[in-house]
């Protein structure tokens, strides 16, 4: 193939449309589902951006099937349900729509018998969606400590950690209100590792951390809380249900759509594309900026001299970096648009080298963009337009820039979401 601008920019999209598509519920949820119970009720609960198309898909396997229940998901993330009710809460910053979401979502499971099976729908968001006070917390308190995590530079396993502890809803609390009943969990994962206890903070798993490992995170990144939270996080007085908890039962999880699989569905449709792919990992975390120059590097080696393998070829890696926000703030921008502007800074115009960055949910941060593309003249038509890109990267203003070139990766909700997708082209 000739690798033009034009070309190059279409075969990324096409990646990271591939990646989205391998991840869609409608398509891969029904083959995970168990048997359903014999006499016994199926009640239908979840949290997270996916969770009504979850639904939609567990409806339209089971159409015979009587099933009640409910979930929450993200404004502008619904989607059609005919038995299972659909709610909308704020994300990434919780509201009170969430806490009533999470406190209609435990009174649903109570009550059940041995009979009967729960369905927990989980996926990326789902902390958010589903913030629950624990008793002596306000929905502000967790606001608060929300945005401290969103800007402390924590990762999301270290986020989720404080979070578990803070709440009356997550870190196995919904597994045991819906004892002695069978819960199973299908899970979309967004994290690194597919760590269960990461995903939306873990609500039908046993939680191996502490409260004093919280602590230890709030004191390592120096987040300023709310003094009740404090006095929470040092009371420690009900820590959430550990590994071999007898309440909590057989734990039943199951993954649907992880990042892993998605790379992989990125690599095969980079291959029909005539590009060589190599998978970098599903993993990757640290400060955006850093990790964009880290491929770049990868990138120039590529093309200069063959290694980690020669051109025309595409690197691929998922995971979820972080944005640190100093005390002076930020401008407009998520991870994404950040560590492909700090990728695009490194590569410094190198012909034939071109990148994609996005998160597969659509959303990049809070913006409308589910990221952006790079391409060899991106710092000079930035330059061209009278922004300086370095200056722009310091301040955290990578939307306003790629917004002004016109290349920002605009698709939409997903209703899916296997964390960040990063593919870089060389030529």
């Amino acid at each position: 193939m000739d690798w033009t601008d034009a070309t190059a920019r279409a075969a990324l999209q096409d990646v990271f449309a591939a990646a989205v598509a391998s991840a869609d519920p409608r398509i891969v949820l029904a083959r995970h589902l168990p048997a359903p119970p014999q006499g016994g009720r199926v009640v239908v609960v979840g949290a997270g951006k996916s969770a009504a198309v979850m639904a939609a898909a567990v409806e339209a396997a089971w159409p015979d099937q009587a099933l009640g229940g409910l979930v929450v998901t993200r404004y502008g993330h619904g989607y059609p349900t005919q038995r299972i009710e659909v709610l909308e809460a704020s994300h990434p910053v919780p509201d009170a729509a969430g806490a009533e979401a999470a406190q209609r979502l435990l009174a649903a499971v109570g009550g059940l018998t041995a009979a009967d099976l729960v369905l927990f729908l989980v996926s990326g968001g789902g902390s958010a969606l589903s913030t629950l006070p624990a008793p002596g917390l306000t929905l502000e308190d967790l606001m608060a400590v929300n945005r401290a995590l969103l800007a402390s530079g924590a990762t999301i396993n270290e986020m989720n950690c404080i979070r578990r502890h803070l709440s009356a809803f997550s870190g196995g609390r919904l597994a045991l209100a819906a004892a002695p009943a069978r819960v199973v969990t299908l899970a979309i994962s967004d994290v690194p590792g597919d760590d269960p206890t990461a995903i939306a903070s873990g609500p039908t798993v046993p939680d191996p951390s502490s409260f004093e490992q919280a602590r230890a995170l709030v004191a390592h990144y120096r987040m300023k809380l709310p003094q009740a939270v404090v006095a929470h996080l040092e009371q420690a007085a009900e820590e959430t249900p550990k590994p071999g908890d007898p309440r909590l039962g057989e734990v039943d999880y199951r993954f649907i759509a992880t990042p892993r699989l998605a790379l992989e569905a990125a690599a095969a449709k980079a291959r029909a594309l005539g590009l060589a792919p190599l998978i970098l990992g599903d993993a990757l975390e640290g400060e955006a900026r850093e990790v964009g120059k880290v491929l770049a590097g990868i990138a120039l080696s590529a093309r200069a001299h063959g290694h980690p393998l020669p051109a025309p070829c595409i690197l691929l890696s998922g995971g979820e970096t972080t944005v640190t926000i100093g005390a002076e703030g930020g401008g407009r921008g998520g991870r994404n648009s950040e560590s492909l502007l700090g990728c695009a800074v490194a590569l410094a115009g190198a012909p034939g080298i071109w990148a994609l960055m996005g998160d597969t949910d659509g959303i990049d941060g809070s913006e409308d963009n589910a990221g952006a593309i790079a391409t060899p003249d991106t710092l000079s038509r930035a330059r061209a337009a009278g922004m300086d890109p370095r200056e722009v990267l310091g301040r955290h203003d990578s939307y306003t820039l790629f917004q002004a070139l016109g290349d920002l990766l605009v698709t939409g909700p997903t209703l899916t979401n296997v964390n960040d997708l990063r593919a870089v082209l060389v030529a």
